[in-house]
């Protein structure tokens, strides 16, 4: 039977996954602290579900792997499924831009994701870090998918207008998530997208320009929002895998 782990930050996306681990039997471990004891570290089937920052380090302890994209994978990606300008570069070569854009390492939260100045851009950061820097559009509305096996397994709006899903509680309509859905499939199903096989994929509308991917996000580290939970664990079920031993802790 899996064993659900858990860091010691309780937030209201671990306690529904914590939740819906109970109803399927699952066992559950919540960390004391960022190290992993030895009970949890011989867990049979472990399923990790922590953040960002954290997953590499308890991972290694665990033996996994974590599957997450590429670090160029959203430059990478067809202008027609991003329709906007994306391209990769160190955040040294970032400060150097004197026009607004929107600013964001590539898979991880090291420093705020949002429109930037170079010179606005946070200190205390490696210049050599790499980042990602777009356009600069406006999003009408942003759904999250989790996406296990290339298809879409459970599907939430986020965000509307500027504003959180998690902070309003606002639902979408079954038109609304049918057609999010209709466009992540149409992007999975194109044999130049290579995505990860339990993954998320954000979506969303951009004012004047109609879907496009946000990005691709580790499914062991992505909020939940209005999503299924239980439909989630299947996903994270298959987000972090047993290392081989040649491989890192890590999957880029």
């Amino acid at each position: 039977m899996p064993t659900l782990i858990l860091t010691p930050r309780y937030t209201e996306d671990s306690q529904a996954l914590w939740r819906a681990a109970g109803e399927l039997g699952w066992g559950v471990e919540r960390l004391a602290g960022w190290r992993v004891p030895e009970r949890v570290s011989s867990s049979v089937d472990p399923v990790l579900y922590v953040e960002g920052l954290l997953g590499p380090t308890v991972a290694k302890e665990l033996g996994l792997r974590l599957a997450e994209p590429e670090v160029d994978w959203l430059p990478r990606l067809p202008y027609e499924y991003r329709k906007r300008r994306i391209v990769g570069m160190s955040l040294g070569e970032a400060r150097q831009l004197t026009e607004p854009a929107f600013v964001k390492p590539p898979n991880d939260k090291s420093f705020p994701a949002r429109v930037y100045l170079g010179s606005e851009l946070p200190v205390g950061y490696d210049d050599a870090s790499p980042v990602l820097v777009a356009e600069v559009v406006s999003w009408e509305v942003e759904f999250r998918c989790f996406v296990l096996n290339g298809r879409p397994h459970t599907t939430s709006i986020y965000e509307r207008s500027g504003e959180l899903q998690r902070d309003y509680g606002f639902p979408a309509s079954e038109a609304e998530i049918e057609e999010a859905e209709s466009f992540v499939q149409a992007v999975l199903a194109d044999h130049r997208v290579k995505v990860c096989p339990a993954t998320v994929l954000d979506v969303g509308v951009i004012r004047g320009r109609g879907w496009a991917v946000i990005e691709q996000n580790g499914a062991w580290g992505s909020g939940i929002y209005g999503c299924n939970p239980v439909r989630v664990l299947e996903v994270l079920r298959h987000a972090a895998v047993r290392a081989e031993p040649s491989d890192g802790a890590e999957s880029r």
